[in-house]
């Protein structure tokens, strides 16, 4: 495996808590800045105008991107009812209002309608590319395009009421890839009066929760060391996989890349199952996944975080 220079710096998990007004991109060239380093990812965008939870991937642990997007999240959001935007958010292009403002009870009814194994079309204002395009990209040139609805699941969605009988404060525990405005417009919908998304905060990403986030001016005013020692261990990220703790001899193979045959170390999971591999030490270093081969079922590395 060839090194970088920058494998040497510090790497981890930065748990930001974005402020409303920035791109999350704009976060992680900050990060970039602040740690001396290109190397930095983050899971899952959050809207300009969205505040809260946001991982920041740091060094080594920028691999993880592409592995961690089936994690569950949680929000507290703010529907407007008798709104609807293009955006569907309050920032957007007014499409329509309504004055028939339906009672609490029926919105917390529709709400419960939402919980459970949906079906969701992604909005044109989001980051999925299309063809190589962006379809906020194609949305501000007005274009519209055919979009696939995806299945989701909202594990749980509850309803409170405001002062206000236009706004209701969401809190909703969801899968990966759900995005919440457009479940205020599907909401909004199906109240037949029309929603949008008021205000978002994510108060929790891959098992990160608020309390654990700093904000941007904090970080301003670490010492490089502080900084470094904020950043949480990349396993995290793979709290719910099983460990598979490998001796010297059959750790030394497995990063040399070889699989290793599951007999030879008395494991039995099933093929296809990912799992967090560490030294014998209880020290993580590779998310491994378990594959068939000639001579029975092996473990073979996925991708390499610690060397």
């Amino acid at each position: 495996m060839k090194h970088t220079p920058e494998d040497n710096l510090p790497g981890g998990i930065l748990a930001v808590n974005k402020p409303s007004g920035v791109t999350s991109h704009d976060v992680v060239n900050k990060v970039r800045r602040l740690y001396g380093t290109k190397r930095v990812g983050h899971a899952g965008t959050l809207d300009p105008m969205a505040t809260g939870v946001l991982v920041v991937l740091v060094g080594r642990a920028a691999k993880a991107c592409e592995y961690i997007s089936s994690h569950s999240k949680k929000y507290e959001a703010t529907l407007r009812l008798g709104l609807t935007t293009d955006t569907e958010d309050i920032t957007g292009e007014v499409l329509g209002e309504s004055e028939q403002i339906p009672t609490s009870t029926e919105v917390t009814d529709a709400c419960e309608s939402f919980v459970g194994k949906i079906m969701q079309t992604p909005p044109m204002y989001s980051a999925l590319k299309v063809n190589g395009q962006k379809l906020y990209e194609l949305a501000r040139r007005g274009v519209d395009v055919e979009r696939k609805p995806r299945e989701i699941t909202v594990f749980s969605l509850e309803c409170e009421p405001t002062e206000s009988k236009i706004d209701y404060v969401l809190s909703v525990n969801c899968s990966g890839g759900t995005y919440i405005r457009t479940l205020c417009a599907d909401i909004g919908k199906a109240l037949g009066c029309g929603g949008a998304m008021a205000k978002l905060n994510r108060t929790e990403a891959c098992g990160i929760s608020i309390n654990e986030t700093y904000t941007l001016d904090e970080l301003d005013e670490m010492s490089q060391e502080e900084r470094e020692s904020i950043l949480l261990p990349t396993e995290r990220l793979f709290s719910e996989l099983c460990v598979v703790r490998l001796p010297e001899f059959f750790e030394k193979l497995f990063r040399d890349g070889c699989p290793i045959y599951q007999k030879k170390i008395k494991t039995s999971f099933e093929v296809g199952t990912r799992v967090r591999v560490c030294s014998e030490d209880g020290s993580f270093f590779a998310l491994g996944e378990v594959v068939e081969r000639h001579e029975g079922s092996a473990i073979k590395s996925v991708k390499i975080f610690e060397l």
